[in-house]
């Protein structure tokens, strides 16, 4: 299944959002990680319906990505 663009970019910017202030990291460098995580690959090439998990379940993939760091 593949997601609306515009609602995905949205989806990003959540997440995004919500990563930056949940490790107290500026918005760019949240940007740059999610931009090169397996988070990003597996919403953006929509992988088993990635997209579609909530927000917080995201976040806390991308947090779980960027402690392996």
């Amino acid at each position: 299944m593949t997601a609306n663009p515009i609602l995905l970019q949205k989806k990003y910017a959540r997440i995004i959002e919500k990563f930056s202030q949940k490790e107290n990291i500026s918005l760019n460098d949240a940007l740059d990680f999610f931009y090169h995580s397996e988070t990003y690959r597996f919403m953006s090439e929509g992988v088993s319906d990635f997209h579609c998990m909530s927000d917080d379940y995201l976040t806390e993939e991308l947090i779980s990505e960027y402690k392996k760091v």
